[in-house]
């Protein structure tokens, strides 16, 4: 069952997933695609075309514009926005201006940080608290600031990895809070 409050504007053209919540003012425009068991936030905005995966969290205030495309078990926090025109003028506007951006599996963002389109955020990366992306973010990457830059490297469970071991092609690292490993690859290396 979709729960989807009174005051919340949701197109007919819109496709919500079982289980998702859709809380106080929120809007979901036509054809924006919202997966299973997601929820989303007092005061959201998802622009037509979104596609939000399966079991997401969108805070409250956060703006999705067309464009976007969310994998499954994706945070974003609280004010966070997704721009779509990376040289924006009230006075044009056009599909071919339109600039996409990737958020892969597992990946949170922070709150009020801001996500400048064409940028792909790789599976379970962690982009800080008002930061502004203006780049590629590898996977398991951790990037704050503005512009963000890399600061480390993240496990699934969020916490930093810290130790790392070898020099040759892979390097692996140990979640110091979970025991998990994570293999980090070269050409991930060269990225940060």
């Amino acid at each position: 069952m979709v729960k989807v409050h009174p005051t919340a504007e949701v197109s007919e053209k819109a496709k919500i997933g079982e289980g998702t919540s859709i809380w106080h003012q929120a809007q979901v425009r036509e054809d924006a695609e919202i997966g299973n068991n997601c929820n989303i936030g007092k005061g959201v905005y998802i622009d037509t075309g979104v596609k939000i995966g399966s079991r997401c969290k969108i805070q409250n205030y956060v703006s999705v514009y067309n464009g976007a495309t969310l994998e499954d078990d994706v945070f974003v926090g609280p004010g966070a926005t997704f721009t779509n025109d990376a040289y924006p003028r009230a006075f044009l506007w056009d599909e071919s201006r339109l600039g996409k951006t990737l958020v892969k599996k597992g990946a949170s963002i922070g709150a009020n940080a801001t996500v400048i389109c064409g940028v792909k955020i790789g599976k379970y990366a962690m982009v800080g608290a008002g930061s502004v992306v203006t780049k590629d973010v590898p996977d398991n990457a951790m990037v704050f600031g503005n512009p963000a830059d890399f600061r480390g490297f993240v496990c699934e469970c969020g916490h930093k990895v810290e130790k790392f071991e070898g020099k040759g092609i892979n390097r692996i690292g140990r979640c110091m809070t979970c025991g998990k490993t994570l293999t980090i690859k070269k050409e991930s290396l060269k990225k940060v």
